[in-house]
Parts: C-alpha cells; structure tokens; sequence
C-alpha cells in the first residue's frame, strides 16, 4: 500500500504543478513571449492565459509602460574642437513584444551606444555657443534618428532631453566673465541712462517752475498796474468831481514836498522849479484868508486885493 500511496502523492504534485503552469496571469500594461520547443508562437497579453504545459514556456515578460532612461555624460567634441560633457534622458515605450525581445540583443544598450554616437554627429558640426542655445534642435535631431532606427525593434523614442551640456572649466572661467562684463556694462547703461533721465526731467521740472514763476510775476504786474490805473482813476475822477481850484493844489503839492525827502538815501535833495508857482498860489490863498483874521477891513481887502492881484501879475511878468 505504501508505493501506492507514495505514485499518487507524485501524480497530484504533478497535477498541481501542470495546473500551475497552464494557467498564465499577465498583468495590466505587460506582455509575455511564448515559445513551444524554443520557437516563438504567440504573445500573451494582460489578463488570464492558457499553455501547455511542459511543452511552452515563458521566455520574456516586457513592460509596456513608458520608461525613462538617463544617461551617464558623454564626451562630445564640438565644431571648434572643444570638449564638452553631455547629459541625456531618454523617453521611450515598447509597442511590440516579439521585436524588441528577437531584433535586438539589448534593447537599452543599443539606445543608448545609438544616443552616443548621434549626439557626437549633431554636436560635430555647432560650435559652442550654437551648441548652448540650442538645446531645442539637438533634441529634435536626436529624437528623429532615435525613433526611425529603434521602430525596428518594437520600440517609440518619445522624447530625448538634454539633462546638462558641461563646457570645459576654463570656458566656463571664461564665459562667467564675459557675462560679469556684460552686466556690468549693462548696469552702467542703465545708471547713464536714468542719471540722463533724472536731468531731463530736473532740467524740465525747473523750466516749467520758470515759465509759471515769469507768468505769475507778469499776472501780478498787470494786476497791480491795472490797480494802480484804477487808483490814478478813482483819485483823477474824486478830484474832477471835486472840482479843485489852484490854492488848493499848490497846498497839496507843499504838503508832498516832506515825503519826497524821506528816506536815509536822499542825501542830496534837489528843490523843483514848480516850487515857486506854488509858494505864489499858497501866498495869495493866505491873502485871501485876510480879512478873516481882523483889523480894518476896507484896508486889509485893499492891500489884499492889490497884493494879490501885484502877485497874480508876477508869473506873467516872468
């Protein structure tokens, strides 16, 4: 009974283990490659498969996800002979199981040896500075050759990037320099420019002041001229209404006289000609306030009559 039991211990391990392997699980966004006796017959994609057990085998699962590769840097020299050290990232995607596991050895080795060599191709013919600013061409470039030589092998080139372009040390020396000197001549123009500005401005700013001061002074002058015209009016118009006679106008003109003399400048004060025909009129306005003041008054009228008409005679003698 014992070698019985120990035959079907064997068969049902042998049965579970058949089981095992004819029931295939792939997962979401994978495939698996089949082989029967070493020969490619079919590929298993996601979900749940059926082989034949002993008989087909599993020979490669592939993700078909999108995956991500960086590169080590890479020296590369330019058209001006310089060496430069070069980072790249490569995006790509299986699209076909059966090609990328039998057209090529290693797919990942072969992107990348293909990577090396475009990027020494497309670098060759820039020079450096070309080779700096134009990152966006290097990675259209390389993507095209990428993706035409690696269609064959079941794979998409989705996108190359240039992670770092590193020029030697003494370039890089060099081109901080020239940036430092251009910033600083871009700073000194820009100092030059807004001090030049700030003058414009000042020199306007003050023009401006000038202009509204001279017309604030011409206003002001006008106004007090136009004042003063009012002035000489009301006082010319007041006297007209007023009717003076000469006496009174001789004793205005004596009672000016002082104030013409004020002042600690006047050191020399020079007596007009007219102060003479006012003196006359003033004598013969106190002549006539004669008989005001008493005695005979036939007498005084007469004296005072004859003195003031004697005295009315002197300027036409003169």
């Amino acid at each position: 009974m014992e070698p019985v039991i120990i035959v079907l211990i064997i068969l049902v391990v042998l049965v579970f283990i058949a089981l095992i392997k004819t029931i295939q699980v792939i997962p979401q966004a994978s495939a698996a490659i089949v082989e029967r006796f070493g020969r490619y017959t079919r590929t298993l994609n996601a979900g749940l498969n059926i082989v034949v057990p002993f008989i087909d085998t599993i020979r490669n699962r592939i993700d078909l996800r999108e995956q991500v590769v960086p590169f080590p840097p890479q020296p590369v020299i330019t058209q001006d002979n310089l060496v430069v050290n070069i980072d790249t990232v490569i995006y790509y995607q299986v699209t076909d199981a059966r090609a990328a596991t039998y057209e090529v050895a290693s797919y990942i080795q072969a992107i990348e040896q293909l990577t090396v060599t475009t990027l020494r191709n497309i670098i060759g013919g820039m020079d450096l500075e070309r080779t700096l600013t134009s990152r966006e061409e290097i990675n259209a470039a390389l993507r095209g050759v990428l993706d035409e030589a690696t269609g064959k092998w079941g794979i998409r080139v989705n996108r190359v990037e240039l992670k770092a372009i590193e020029p030697p040390t003494s370039i890089q020396d060099s081109m901080e320099k020239q940036m430092r000197a251009d910033r600083d001549k871009r700073a000194a123009i820009l100092t030059a420019e807004g001090t030049r500005q700030a003058a414009i401005l000042t020199a306007e700013g003050e023009k401006q002041s000038q202009i509204l001061r001279a017309e604030g002074e011409a206003k002001a002058a006008a106004l007090r001229a136009e004042g003063e015209a009012q002035a000489v009016r009301t006082v010319f118009e007041a006297i007209h209404a007023g009717d003076p006679d000469q006496k009174l106008l001789s004793y205005q003109y004596l009672q000016m006289l002082p104030k013409i003399a004020e002042g600690d400048a006047n050191k020399l004060w020079i007596v007009p000609s007219e102060i003479g025909d006012a003196l006359k009129g003033l004598s013969g306005a106190m002549g006539n306030f004669g008989p005001l003041g008493g005695g005979s008054g036939n007498g005084s009228s007469g004296n005072g009559n004859n003195g003031g008409q004697e005295r009315r005679e002197k300027p036409s003698i003169d």
